[in-house]
């Protein structure tokens, strides 16, 4: 039966597939923008690093655990028959697991695949979800339909490092539940075998190897493929999943919508030359407009330095102004950047207001006169005083 199933992934996708659109309809079809395979060798930290995964992407859905379908009614009723649950089936439940609304947005697949029918499986089914991309894009149900994004996520440890971890979460497994034992309190955690012996972790860390890795180094051809280094601490691999994981805006969004927003420099490109480009714009308005740059200093000096240090603790001041010099966009950007200069965030807001001048006693109408208020909010970052 084996051997079947790996010469056939094909035959056993499409037979999934198939018995899924009659189920559901071809329209029921949505499946996650974004999946992450995730695998990994025994003991690299696959259960320990899902949650930060899913946070660096966004997710709020649990992770599909393949394993964990394995346990589900569908799968125990399968075995209940006497069924084996093989490729065929694991294939069927995680496909319709995948339907559901909650992974919509992107879904974490954790130990999925494992085997070359199940890459081969990941393929055809990729090419399926960017078929009903291509089909619905210029229809009503195009949001439910987008371009999948796919990314390989291998955690990798070296044999030693792999056998040291199952053993000892084995060890901390035994002592916590017999503690649970004892009190009743708390819940038990599951023993694997393969923790308990040492041969059998080094077993299954050659299986991995033999079996897991291969199928998963095949997938780099197709998908976006990491390779973390899970030996070092928790925060050292954390940092290299991060690493890996950055937004990349070409590769996510459709080509139609980056080409609309590609000539918007990132903001990442902007800050660089910040700082010499606050200084060249500030030497050239006391070259170029020596008598209006004197004068939003005075003015800064004048009226917003008192102010801000009466709010000094809170690093919060707003000022409020009708003066006229402000009419001049010139010397608005003139007061940002001194302020920027000086360690200072501020923001201009322009209110247009109408104030009643005069009673016509002709028409008894209310004459009005425009106003204009510039209300500059000031950040920066206050003092710590003792409290209590």
């Amino acid at each position: 039966m084996e051997d079947v199933e790996i010469k056939d992934a094909e035959i056993i996708f499409n037979a999934a597939w198939s018995g899924l659109e009659a189920e559901v309809g071809r329209e029921g079809l949505c499946f996650p923008k974004e999946i992450i395979l995730l695998g990994g060798a025994p003991g690299a930290g696959k259960g320990t690093n899902t949650d930060f995964i899913m946070k660096a992407r966004g997710f709020t859905c649990p992770p599909i655990v393949v394993s964990s379908l394995l346990d589900s009614p569908e799968a125990r009723r399968l075995k209940d028959r006497g069924q084996m649950v093989g490729d065929r089936e694991v294939i069927g439940i995680l496909l319709r697991k995948m339907l559901e609304p909650e992974f919509r947005d992107g879904a974490v697949l954790d130990g999925f695949p494992r085997t070359e029918v199940q890459v081969e499986c990941m393929k055809l089914l990729v090419d399926e979800i960017s078929a009903l991309h291509r089909e619905y894009a210029e229809t009503p149900l195009a949001g439910h339909f987008r371009r999948p994004t796919i990314h390989v996520m291998v955690l990798f440890v070296d044999e030693k490092t792999s056998v040291r971890r199952q053993l000892d979460r084995g060890h901390k497994a035994r002592i916590h539940n017999e503690e649970v034992r004892a009190t009743g309190i708390g819940e038990l955690l599951p023993e694997r075998p393969t923790d308990m012996d040492e041969a059998s972790a080094l077993n299954r860390y050659r299986i991995f190897k033999e079996q897991t890795w291969e199928a998963l180094q095949s997938l780099q051809e197709k998908f976006f493929y990491h390779f973390i280094n899970a030996t070092g601490s928790f925060e050292e691999v954390e940092e290299n999943i991060l690493q890996e994981l950055k937004y990349q805006s070409s590769l996510e969004l459709e080509p139609g919508t980056f080409e609309q927003i590609r000539g918007i420099p990132l903001a990442s490109q902007i800050v660089v030359h910040a700082r010499q480009d606050l200084v060249r714009r500030l030497d050239s308005y006391a070259r170029d407009h020596g008598a209006l740059f004197k004068r939003v200093s005075e003015v800064i000096s004048e009226m917003f330095v008192p102010i801000i240090k009466r709010h000094a603790i809170s690093g919060r001041a707003v000022v409020n102004t009708e003066d006229e010099l402000f009419s001049d966009p010139l010397a608005l950007a003139m007061l940002i950047d001194i302020f920027s200069e000086r360690g200072f965030h501020a923001v201009v807001d322009k209110q247009l207001n109408r104030v009643p001048e005069r009673v016509n006693r002709e028409t008894g109408d209310i004459e009005f006169r425009p106003n204009t208020v510039y209300r500059i909010r000031i950040y920066f970052e206050g003092s710590e005083i003792r409290r209590g």
